[in-house]
């Protein structure tokens, strides 16, 4: 049985054993693919929204879920203005609206709450979605503002490419 053992172990290092001139190869060419795959994935947002544009130019036509719109529910007007007015110059959005006293019921400790607040619409790319909630939760007066983003399917092209122009690239 030991013999057995030793042979399949001597075998496998066999099977095992490479030439040094393969390794020499094979490891420069893994760094270099590595490191292809890193710069691919850092520039991946810029790549895609060139491509988005692309596609735009080329076919005339929009690229579904590109810009986003997002609900933001507010205490009242002032506080509205305040954060649509940080969100527009820090160009996180390219138009926001408000909407004054909405009806709001939502449950709270178990009961029904009934309140009036400011509905605002962040219209946005979606690439950004990101930062203007990190943004509203920041200055919030609530402990946890509503913050909902839809996806933009299809719109009016001029429209969009507006907000793009409207919006920096990442």
């Amino acid at each position: 049985m030991t013999f057995a053992g030793a042979h399949r172990m001597e075998w496998l290092l066999q099977r095992c054993h490479r030439e040094p001139g393969l390794y020499s190869v094979f490891r420069p060419v893994l760094l270099i693919i590595c490191l292809l795959l890193v710069l691919f994935v850092s520039v991946y947002p810029g790549l895609w929204s060139i491509g988005v544009h692309l596609h735009s130019a080329l076919t005339g036509s929009y690229v579904p879920g590109h810009h986003s719109v997002l609900l933001v529910n507010s205490p009242n007007e002032q506080a509205a203005k305040d954060i649509g007015r940080a969100i527009m110059e820090r160009r996180l959005a390219a138009s926001i609206n408000i909407l004054s006293r909405t009806s709001t019921m939502y449950y709270w400790k178990g009961e029904i709450q009934d309140a009036s607040e400011v509905l605002m619409l962040v219209k946005t790319k979606t690439s950004r979605i990101q930062q203007v909630i990190d943004y509203v939760r920041s200055v919030h007066p609530y402990a946890n503002p509503e913050v909902l983003s839809f996806l933009v399917e299809d719109g009016n092209l001029d429209y969009m490419k507006w907000m793009d122009e409207a919006i920096p690239d990442d």
